[in-house]
C-alpha cells in the first residue's frame, strides 16, 4: 500500500476530535476568564468600599478630636460673654476684649461650632436645659424667656445644651 493513499475518513475523524478538543478548551478558558473578571470586579468593589469606610472613619475621628478640643474652649467663650455683658464704656480694653471674642468665635465657627438660638424659641428638651420655670401671662407656654448659658452644636451634632429660663402657663 502506498503511504500517500491514506483513508480520508480517518483524517477527518482526527480533525473532528481536534476541533472538539479545541472548542472544549475554548469554552473552559472563556469560563475561567468570566470567573476572573467577576473576581476582579468584586475585589475592586471591596477596595472601593474599604476606601470609603476608611475615609468616613478618618473624618469621624477628626470630628471627634476637634469636638473634644472645642468643648473646653466653650468655657472661655462663656467668660468673654459674661465679661462683655458687664463691661461699661467704649475704651480700648473693652474693644480689645470684643475683638478677641469675635476672632475666637469666628475661628471656632470655621471648625464647625454653631450656636443654638434660644431666646424667644419654643422650649426643646433636645436643645435646652431648663434651669428655671416662670409663670408668664405675656408669653406662650414653653417659650424660652432668657438664656443663661449658650448652647452649641458641632457640625450638626449636639455639643452642649443651652441653660434657659422657660415660661409656664398661668
Amino acid at each position: 500500500m502506498n503511504p500517500e493513499n491514506t483513508d480520508p475518513t480517518v483524517e477527518l475523524s482526527d480533525a473532528g476530535e481536534s476541533v472538539d478538543a479545541l472548542a472544549a478548551e475554548r469554552d473552559r478558558l472563556a469560563l475561567e476568564k468570566a470567573d476572573l473578571q467577576e473576581l476582579l470586579l468584586r475585589r475592586q468593589a471591596d477596595f472601593e468600599n474599604f476606601r470609603k469606610r476608611n475615609e468616613r472613619e478618618r473624618t469621624e475621628l477628626f470630628d471627634s478630636v476637634a469636638m473634644d478640643t472645642v468643648r473646653p474652649l466653650l468655657e472661655i467663650l462663656d467668660d468673654f460673654e459674661r465679661a462683655l455683658k458687664v463691661a461699661s464704656g467704649d475704651d480700648e480694653f473693652v474693644k480689645g476684649m470684643r475683638l478677641i471674642y469675635n476672632r475666637l468665635s469666628e475661628s471656632l465657627a470655621k471648625l464647625g461650632l454653631e450656636p443654638i438660638k434660644s431666646e424667644g424659641e419654643k422650649f426643646d428638651p433636645n436643645l435646652h436645659h431648663a434651669v428655671q420655670k416662670v409663670v408668664s401671662a405675656d408669653h406662650a407656654e414653653e417659650t424660652v424667656l432668657e438664656e443663661y448659658q449658650r448652647g452649641y452644636r458641632f457640625k450638626g451634632k449636639m455639643l452642649r445644651a443651652a441653660m434657659v429660663k422657660v415660661s409656664v402657663g398661668a
